[in-house]
């Protein structure tokens, strides 16, 4: 039976490539999408969502809007417009047809929860803004979900600043309230900067996804444009956050305590990871993976788009 999954995102280029490893994974039973602001704004989010979708041959899939600004700070976009103005690299997708589930994000995700007869899985792959709204209005289906996966914080460095990973700078107390308050008891993983960011694909990869059709072209392109400033690998976070569910078996987790800090000095958004947790809740986070194997698996798993049309 497949794993039923909803993933909140901000597309943003590698949610394109984290929604299509979805879509091309037969053991996925995709409910729902939600969006908020983040790589850019949320009607961009939102709109590219359901465009990829479309690109996808998924349209029927409902996508819900959610969060366009953090909890607490006025909202910035991704630092140095990574994504591009549109945030897909330059990319333009045909519009999909239809309109958007009229839901806010948190009402829809507990409705679908709700609606399962089967315990769902929860990518989070941006801001925890709508994910937080979610376990604070909807605490006992929130409870229900199987599993948590979030793409964000990071053990060492960040990207963001010195301090902090772009998901949980942009929305601090979001993160903080999701990973660190017990009165919601998910089994949660958090699939650090650390891991994604030397998980990417290289010129040969890039190539293999442009000559594999239409799916995949538009996809090297976004990808090409991704690449701009940040060297010779282009990293796809959030599609390796997918990866880690379809096969855990490539990547390596260590039980910790997460501290987020909602201050607002300079390390604002910093996860601190202790790997030797004492006491208190804990997440299961990826501090390994056979880097190769993800990526060749990401590929056979988009590229089968262009197979089966």
């Amino acid at each position: 039976m497949a794993r039923a999954v909803m993933i909140d995102c901000d597309p943003g280029i590698d949610d394109m490539m984290a929604l299509l490893t979805i879509c091309a994974s037969p053991e996925l039973d995709l409910r729902g999408v939600t969006t908020v602001g983040g790589n850019v704004g949320i009607e961009l989010t939102t709109r590219n969502a359901r465009s990829v979708l479309a690109l996808a041959g998924r349209g029927d899939v409902p996508v819900a809007a959610g969060a366009g600004r953090s909890l607490v700070r006025v909202p910035v976009s991704a630092k140095k417009g990574a994504h591009g103005d549109g945030g897909l690299g330059g990319v333009v997708l045909p519009e999909a047809p239809g309109a958007a589930d009229p839901r806010p994000a948190a009402a829809f995700l507990a409705a679908t929860v709700a609606a399962s007869a089967e315990p769902l899985t929860l990518f989070a792959v941006g801001p925890m803004t709508n994910v937080a709204l979610f376990y604070a209005m909807y605490p006992q289906l929130a409870a229900r979900l199987d599993r948590l996966v979030v793409m964000g914080g990071s053990i060492g460095a960040g990207n963001m600043t010195p301090a902090a990973e772009f998901n949980v700078w942009f929305d601090p107390e979001a993160a903080h309230r999701v990973l660190t308050d017990p009165g919601v008891a998910v089994p949660t993983t958090l699939v650090p900067l650390d891991v994604t960011r030397r998980t990417g694909l290289v010129d040969a990869d890039l190539a293999v996804l442009a000559g594999s059709g239409r799916v995949g072209a538009l996809t090297a392109r976004a990808l090409g444009g991704y690449r701009h400033g940040l060297g010779a690998v282009t990293p796809v976070h959030d599609a390796v956050t997918v990866l880690t569910v379809l096969h855990p078996e490539l990547v390596t987790t260590q039980p910790a305590r997460i501290h987020v800090d909602a201050g607002y000095g300079p390390s604002r958004g910093n996860t601190v990871v202790d790997l030797d947790p004492a006491d208190g809740p804990t997440v299961d986070v990826v501090v390994d993976a056979d880097t190769r194997a993800v990526v060749n698996a990401l590929l056979d798993r988009v590229t089968s788009l262009d197979r089966e049309v």
